[in-house]
């Protein structure tokens, strides 16, 4: 750095690393880590030292060469926060590209801070030097702290999808390239050749890819929120459509037995007492299942626990309920069908996979100390992964799936409950607490 208009002064390589490793280390400590305590401290020092040897090293290195190191550069960060971080490769790509984007901006803005005052203003100590490196880097991570801190309130997990790795690694690709477009040697229209200039191009370059990729982000989140929303009322109304058809069902499923009772008797004049004891004997095995009716004091509930029991007769799955429907008045039709329907759904679904002898579902819902207590509780073999408290669905496509828990428990906070989901001894237990 001879002069304020000779030689162009670029980032001092160490200042490179440093963001950088700052940058990981934000995103690192906002995720679920793999490592925690010394463990994550000694990985963080180790990739510190690393990444300062390696742009130390390079330093020289221009055109291609430079893009490469660069790159290079880019992949310690992304293995530094993989190792750290119990996140999938989609989801540490998408942090490894903001993070570097946020490196740029933070280095550049401290270099251009202390150019001013290195050139102009003549504050050429070195402690003037190691001051702006300070005040610069940690205001830039303390407001990136207070941004990020509101997003991740919003959204629980990242779940990266493919076209919104490229657009993200897109948006990062362009503002590189254009924020470092006047310290390459080529001619273009958008080439600078004064460094104030230069430096405040790059700065606002930088900053503004921020922005984007800030919003690119509440965008993507937004738009997560909304359609799990739309999910989860589709499933409300999906419940209550099965509501209504079970209903119908059931009531004509009544007449018929009302009916048979009147062949029954028909059947006792049957002169060939074999054939009529035979007749009769299988009728009355293929009534016992539709003429068990619930009788819990909520028509809603009776509707849907003797349809789900029809089923369950059907599949060879034992249910038994003790339901007092009584205490559900205060909710609407549409919100019980939600809890039972969702609840019974995915029981049903997993006994469906176990051999028959050890399909089991109880149902209880009882009263204490003014609040409604309501439990699902069935058997299933295997093992089950959880994350936010929620069973990780074992379908697929995970995508399009998992909705039906994550509508139950929207239900239950409607009315101020909460969900507590354990599993123990291959007893797989929901308990819904809501007050009364």
């Amino acid at each position: 750095m001879k002069d304020m208009y000779g030689v162009l002064p670029d980032i001092p390589r160490f200042y490179t690393a440093l963001a950088e490793w700052l940058a990981c280390l934000l995103c690192i400590l906002k995720m679920k880590r793999r490592i925690n305590g010394w463990k994550l401290v000694a990985v963080a020092v180790c990739v510190l030292i690393v990444q300062s040897f390696f742009l130390i090293m390079t330093d020289n290195e221009e055109g291609f060469l430079w893009i490469l190191c660069m790159a290079i550069a880019v992949g310690i960060m992304y293995l530094f926060i993989f190792s750290s971080c119990k996140m999938g490769a989609k989801d540490t790509g998408y942090c490894c590209v903001r993070a570097f984007v946020l490196a740029e901006f933070m280095a550049s803005l401290e270099w251009e801070v202390e150019c001013f005052f290195y050139y102009d203003m003549k504050w050429n100590h070195a402690w003037n030097r190691v001051l702006w490196l300070a005040v610069t880097y940690s205001g830039v991570c303390l407001a990136c702290c207070l941004i990020e801190g509101k997003l991740l309130k919003q959204e629980k997990d990242l779940d990266i999808e493919n076209r919104e790795l490229i657009s993200c690694i897109i948006i990062g690709a362009a503002v590189f390239l254009m924020s470092n477009l006047g310290y390459t040697s080529l001619k273009t229209p958008f080439t600078v050749t004064l460094y104030p200039e230069i430096f405040i191009i790059r700065t606002m370059i930088d900053l503004g890819g921020i922005a984007i990729l800030y919003a690119y982000h509440l965008q993507r989140i937004n738009l997560r929120i909304r359609y799990e929303y739309e999910s989860m009322q589709n499933i409300l109304h999906h419940q209550y459509i099965q509501y209504e058809q079970s209903q119908e069902a059931i009531d004509l499923i009544n007449y018929k037995y009302h009916d048979l009772k009147h062949y029954i008797l028909m059947l006792k004049l049957e002169e060939n007492e074999q054939k009529r004891n035979d007749c009769l004997k299988q009728m009355e095995e293929e009534l016992k299942g539709y003429g068990m009716q619930y009788k819990t004091g909520n028509q809603v509930l009776d509707t849907l626990l003797t349809s789900k029991n029809l089923y369950c007769t059907k599949k060879q799955i034992v249910m038994t309920c003790v339901v007092d429907g009584a205490l559900f008045d205060f909710m609407d039709d549409i919100d019980i069908c939600s809890i039972f329907g969702n609840a019974l759904d995915n029981a049903i679904e997993c006994e469906e996979k176990i051999q028959v002898g050890k399909r089991l579902i109880e149902v209880t819902a009882f009263s204490q100390r003014k609040f409604l207590i309501i439990r699902f509780e069935n058997y299933y073999e295997g093992e089950l992964e959880f994350q936010r408290g929620l069973p990780i669905t074992t379908k697929k496509e995970t995508q399009f799936h998992g909705y039906g828990l994550k509508s139950l428990c929207y239900t239950v906070r409607k009315y101020g409950g909460e969900v507590d989901i354990s599993t123990q001894e291959n007893w797989f237990s929901l308990k819904i607490l809501i007050p009364m």
